[in-house]
């Protein structure tokens, strides 16, 4: 893919989609408190945005060549906050398992644990196939927990699927981290 020249301004855009991201965060925990354990379809679309953002927020980068230091940190930032939050809610709503959460913040505790320890050595993991389609099946399958009534079942398997997915994606992320390090 060729490199489009483009203005600053316009290269500031990827950034800003981040940061937008990040202000989302206390709009959907709000809207999700207030839903309870109802469905909210206000704190689906604010999460869905979410998960549109950061597809559009990497490609762009990587489309105009502006990837940033700051998108590099924000930008996983963003996406864990954002799922976390939402696992967090979804089962203290009682609509998503304990182990649906445990898997969750345990995946995002071992990524944030490989980053500390990679990044001193000016190491840098690119997600994989495998770890961008976990994190759409994720989105998805929250999205439509979020939407769905309680006793709708079927967006839990999807959830499953979604945590299989990056438990593969994590497989090798840790066999990439492990080539890099021993190099």
């Amino acid at each position: 893919m060729e490199a489009r020249v483009i203005s600053p301004p316009l290269a500031q855009i990827p950034n800003a989609l981040t940061v937008a991201r990040l202000a989302l965060i206390p709009v959907f925990v709000v809207l999700m408190v207030g839903a309870g354990h109802r469905p909210s379809w206000p704190a689906g679309v604010v999460f869905g945005v979410a998960g549109i953002t950061d597809q559009v927020d990497g490609f762009l980068a990587r489309r105009w060549q502006v990837e940033s230091h700051f998108g590099k940190l924000a930008d996983p930032l963003a996406d864990r906050l954002m799922i976390d939050a939402a696992v967090i809610l979804l089962f203290a709503y009682d609509r998503l398992p304990w182990a649906g959460l445990v898997v969750i913040l345990g995946r995002d505790l071992v990524l944030l644990a490989g980053s500390v320890s990679l990044v001193p050595r000016g190491l840098e993991i690119d997600v994989n196939l495998v770890g961008k389609a976990a994190t759409w099946v994720l989105y998805a399958a929250i999205f439509l927990r979020i939407v769905t009534h309680k006793a709708t079942e079927w967006p839990l398997d999807l959830f499953w699927a979604g945590i299989a997915l990056a438990l593969v994606a994590g497989v090798f992320y840790i066999a990439t981290a492990w080539r890099e390090v021993r190099r």
